[in-house]
Parts: structure tokens; sequence; C-alpha cells
């Protein structure tokens, strides 16, 4: 089987060959915790917990690791607003962002390693830098990476050093030698978290804990490296300096990154204060809609987020949402003939063929909804047999294992379905006895509760319909 991923180093897909067979070793980027997560976040997340989960489906042993920054700017600034310790204050968002991430569907990675936890690999990695010749501390105690001593920087975003702009994390500083030097290690301010070091008191710079934990749980070159595209210049340029002045190797054979979401044509993000918190969509709509609306387009393509993108994607889901539990009901009963087995392998086989080419999302989704027209039409006829339509759910269910968008609670409650053949029986002795009015008040206030009735020529039938 092979699998083909658009990587960001070479800008084509390659087939991906795993540094050890059957095994993939992957690194995602987390995020700073010092706020909720927004959906930006989320859809970096509900992206790699998909790349993980088909990994897996197909035979992979996956290692999985996203780290949590956990020092840095923001949160020493959020945390003075507050008053609190800086570390407690990443230690809440901390536990919210797990809260967050299950309600999202997001499945947890093999490890989340954290700044503040992972000074002594941070530490060590910086002084093998400077041994190698690519660092030098500075009278204040900071110490920087040199991007002079380097010859193919901007190899992710193909663009040369003189040309490259600060994306507003590298600060200036006359003690740098070159002005996009980098920090490694930041000295420490008055009042300021910090930790002791060859060079005094200070404090990891942003890129260097993902290259020191990558090390440290995965070893000196991984399989997978991802992340949002916004990540590409200059964190990941730089973690690619900072491990290869040391290790002599590749960091990653595959950079992967997510498109943005976006808002009128930005990214969203907290700077530009045009966010939307996961907790408050959540609030409005269920993981099933937030995953669908994230994984019915590709991951590397940008996406604008909107409350109509929103309810579309809603509308869209309940389509499926009525297969599933039609097929549920139909099954009880089915008397039909056809078991649609070359449709279920026609569908498998298109979900793994688009899957198999760069995670393609939407086309798998888009196989598994002409399998629901299909279904749809021989449940209309009677045509579909048991058989047929216990596979369909088979099926749905091993690609929900992935995709996580089928409901929770289905029309398969059993208790629901007494319950349903109690009110269809009373309704049927009404309309016998000619109590029409009172038939269709049966009828109308379920519909009004999210449940359908049809007559049919086998009897009236119900199914979920919100």
């Amino acid at each position: 089987m092979t699998v083909l991923i658009y990587n960001t180093l070479t800008d084509k897909k390659e087939e991906f060959k795993p540094i050890e067979k059957d095994k993939v070793r992957m690194y995602v980027c987390g995020v700073t915790v010092y706020d909720d997560i927004h959906m930006g976040h989320a859809r970096s997340m509900i992206v790699f917990d998909m790349v993980a989960k088909y990994l897996r489906y197909i035979g992979y042993d996956v290692k999985h690791v996203t780290n949590f920054t956990d020092v840095d700017d923001k949160i020493i600034n959020r945390a003075n607003e507050e008053n609190i310790d800086p570390l407690k204050l990443s230690a809440r968002y901390i536990d919210r962002y797990f809260e967050e991430a299950g309600t999202i569907g997001v499945g947890r990675a093999n490890i989340y390693p954290k700044a503040s936890e992972s000074m002594g690999d941070i530490i060590r990695m910086i002084e093998d830098i400077i041994s190698a010749g690519f660092g030098y501390p500075t009278e204040d105690g900071s110490v920087y990476f040199s991007v002079d001593k380097v010859e193919n920087y901007g190899r992710l975003t193909n663009q040369r050093l003189e040309n490259m702009e600060s994306s507003g994390r590298i600060a200036m500083d006359e003690q740098k030698r070159n002005p996009m030097d980098f920090a490694v290690w930041k000295a420490a301010k008055p009042n300021e978290v910090s930790w002791d070091s060859p060079w005094g008191k200070g404090r990891p710079g942003w890129h260097i804990e993902c290259s020191a934990m990558i090390r440290r749980h995965l070893g000196d070159v991984i399989d997978i490296h991802g992340g949002g595209n916004d990540l590409i210049f200059p964190h990941h340029e730089n973690e690619i300096l900072q491990t290869e002045a040391v290790t002599g190797s590749p960091l990653a054979n595959y950079w992967m990154h997510n498109g943005m979401l976006q808002v009128k044509g930005e990214k969203m993000s907290k700077s530009l204060g045009n966010f939307f918190r996961v907790k408050d969509v959540t609030a409005r709509y269920d993981k099933q809609t937030i995953r669908y609306y994230f994984l019915n387009t590709h991951y590397r393509g940008p996406l604008v987020y909107g409350e109509d993108a929103m309810e579309e994607a809603s509308v869209s889901l309940k389509r499926l949402w009525n297969n599933y539990s039609e097929l549920v009901s139909y099954a009880k009963d089915a008397k039909g003939v056809n078991d649609i087995a070359d449709v279920l392998t026609k569908t498998k086989k298109e979900f793994i063929d688009n899957m198999n080419d760069d995670f393609n999302t939407r086309g798998a989704i888009s196989a598994v909804f002409q399998m629901v027209r299909d279904t749809n039409r021989m449940m209309a006829d009677r045509s579909l047999s048991k058989k047929g339509a216990e596979g369909t759910i088979a099926l749905l269910k091993e690609i929900d294992t992935i995709f996580g968008i089928l409901p929770d609670d289905s029309a398969a409650d059993d208790s629901l379905d007494a319950v349903m053949k109690v009110m269809i029986e009373i309704r049927s002795e009404l309309r016998k006895r000619k109590l029409f009015d009172l038939a269709d008040m049966i009828r109308d206030r379920l519909a009004g509760a999210g449940i359908k009735i049809e007559d049919t020529a086998e009897g009236a039938k119900w199914k979920k319909i919100s």
C-alpha cells in the first residue's frame, strides 16, 4: 500500500517510506498555553489526529508527540496581569486544553512534553550547538544561533536569507552578530521565571524546545513533523538549523503543514483578535459537525470560518446521520436481496485511495456520500438486503474510527426504538378508528422533536431527522 504525502521541504508529493518498518515517529507542534484554544488550533489538532488515526488504521505503529510551550513571553505577561505564577497559569490552560480537545473528539498523543520539564535536554542541546560552532553566548548570559554558519537556510520557504522577514517572534538585539540570529537561551529579566544554566539564569528561546524534545522522545531523525503553515518560518526553519547543527542529519523526512483557518481573509489568531474559542463553538455545535467541517476540505488549503459555513456543515452531516439511522432501523426487518458487496468494495477502495493520496479527506467523504445515495435508493425500493444494510453500517463505523463524524446516539438505541414501536402502534390504532386528527398530532409532535414517521406499503417507519 503506497501512501503519498505532500512534503513542504520538497514542494511535491512523495511516497511515504518510514525510517523503521511499520513504525512512524511523528511530532506536531502544540500550543502556547496562555489562553483557551481557538478554532485555528482545533484545525491543526483535528488534522493530525486524523493523520495518526489513519496511519494506525493501515497498520503503522505511530508514536505521536505534541508539545506544550509553557514558558513564553505571552505566558509571563498574562501571569503578571493576573498576579499568578507563570507555570500555574500554563498548567491551568493545559488542563483546559485536554478538556476541550475531548469535546472535539481529538485522541491523546502518546507524549505531551512541556518546556518547563525539558530544561536538562534543552541545556544539553544548546551546549552541543555551541560546541559545534553554531552558537555563541553574549555578555548578558543569552545564547544565540549564528545563521551565518549555515549554507542553506530557508529550505522550507525556498527563500534566500537576505529576503526573509520575521514573523514577529525574532526580536532585534544589538548583541546579535546578524539581525537574523535567534535566541536559543534568553538571559533572565528581573522577577521573571528562570532556570540555572552554564550561561546564567534564563529560559529557553522559542525554537530550541521542539528540537530538544524531538531528540529526547523520538531520536535524531523523525518521519513526520507537522504543524500549521504559519510555523514554517521562522519556527520550523530554525528547528532544522538547530537539530542539523548537532546531529548532521535531516530533522524530519516529511514536513506536513495544514492551511490556516481564516476570518475575512486573515488567519485566525489571538494576536489579531479575530478568533473563536473552541469552548464557545462547542456550546452551539456538536463535535461531529466541527470535525466534519474541518475534514470535508483538504488539510493543506485555507478554510474560511463563519456561522454560514458551520450551518452548511451541519445540514450536510445530517444527511449522513439520517442514512445511518435508517440503515439501523431497516436492518431489523430487511427482506431485500441486494447485498451490495460491489458498492461496499468500491466505497472502501475509494476511501483508501483518497486517504493514501495525501490524506484527501474531502475525496474520502465524497465516496461515503455516494454510498449514502446508493443505499437510500435501495432502502426506498426495499431491495437492500439485511446483509447489505449491516455491511454498510459496519463500513461506516470502520471509517468513523478515523473521522469521528457519526452520531453518538443513533436510532439503534433500544429504549427509543421500543418507545417508537408503541407510538406507531397507537397512531395505527387511531387511524383505524378514523381519529385522523389525533394520529396527525402524534406525527407532527414527533416531527417537532426530530423524529419523522413515514407511512409505507409495509407499515409505518421512523427515523431521526435532527
